[in-house]
């Protein structure tokens, strides 16, 4: 098993401003910073004769072929850009041994919880239509993602769009998942293998609702299963609004990424969202508050405004939802 405490020893060691030439297409890279580390490697933040990169490094070639397989995969995909662009593999050579390594698009955004962390429950619901349109097109052409988390997502601005990092997890349909998360994974809570198929995305992707809801997750007890699932989902109000997704999600009930996103479009288009756990929508309501005191407005006159505030915030929220949605078509 494949899990989240995988130690830096076995990868090479590289450090800030670091240079390093590969082996053998003689390209040098200067080592910014370390992005992030995972099962089969080391992720840095390097500068190339051509910009910005994240290099991944391993000790274990295999590994790294692998990943670089299907990161060229991501090219006979059609749809949308799946994940980070792949640009070459090499070799590094240094005292300690020959390290393969690999160069691709560097993706600058916001980690995905972190970007929900001030907005509204319906943000978590235009992310995931979009999450679900890339893997409807991803199991199409027969992989499946495998360690679906918030680490692996990044969302970028100018348009708001969620992209896809560490491939390591990619698996074909039909093998067993390679590389998992035990928060994600259906088979740590008892409802399902660990089959490559599209409905283990798709658990995982009603697990980033809980996660949303419980920013340091939880360990399963003596108590598993779907019932133990919905008992935690019910008990945070900020998710409330998607039980019915949640529920058809952890029961394996959809079989296709379509299928839940059609679900999840139709709640979002019937559903009206509070504006409470925006955080411009909060500080308007305070300094409507504070406003209101000085000037000793009237009951009446408080509940009209802010009335008129929450219908401002949520035309305009629906307004950027359509925009979307209207940009996940073309």
């Amino acid at each position: 098993m494949m899990r989240d405490s995988i130690s830096k020893k076995s990868t090479c060691k590289l450090l800030p401003n670091q240079r390093i030439v590969g082996r053998w297409q003689k390209n040098p890279y200067r080592i910014i910073k370390e992005l992030g580390y995972g099962a089969t490697g080391t992720v840095y933040l390097a500068e190339g004769q051509s910009g910005l990169v994240a290099l991944k490094i391993a000790s274990d070639s295999m590994s790294i072929t692998s990943e670089v397989n299907v990161m060229r995969q991501f090219s006979k995909v059609q749809g949308p850009s799946l994940g980070p662009s792949f640009y070459e593999a090499d070799d590094y050579v240094c005292k300690e041994g020959v390290f393969p390594f690999y160069t691709m698009e560097y993706i600058k955004g916001e980690p995905f919880l972190p970007f929900l962390r001030d907005k509204g429950a319906e943000w978590l619901g235009i992310l995931v239509v979009q999450l679900l349109g890339d893997l409807h097109h991803l199991h199409k052409a027969g992989w499946v993602f495998g360690d679906l988390k918030p680490e692996n997502l990044l969302v970028t601005k100018k348009p708001f769009r969620v992209r896809w990092l560490d491939v390591g997890g990619m698996t074909k349909q039909g093998r067993g998942i390679k590389e998992y998360t035990e928060f994600f994974d259906r088979g740590y809570w008892g409802v399902g293998n660990r089959k490559a198929e599209p409905s283990y995305d798709l658990f995982s992707v009603c697990m980033l609702f809980l996660n949303r809801a419980y920013p340091s997750r939880f360990e399963k007890d003596n108590d598993v299963g779907p019932a133990k699932l919905l008992m935690k989902f019910k008990e945070k109000k900020l998710i409330a609004p998607y039980e019915s997704i949640f529920r058809k999600g952890i029961e394996g009930k959809y079989h296709h990424a379509q299928e839940m996103k059609k679900d999840l479009v139709d709640l979002l288009q019937h559903t009206s969202f509070s504006v409470k756990g925006n955080a411009r929508g909060n500080n308007s309501n305070n300094s409507l508050k504070k406003r209101g005191a000085r000037n000793k407005k009237s009951r009446k006159e408080k509940r009209f405004i802010g009335f008129f505030e929450t219908m401002f915030v949520a035309s305009f929220l629906l307004i950027i939802y359509i925009l979307y949605l209207f940009g996940q078509t073309m």
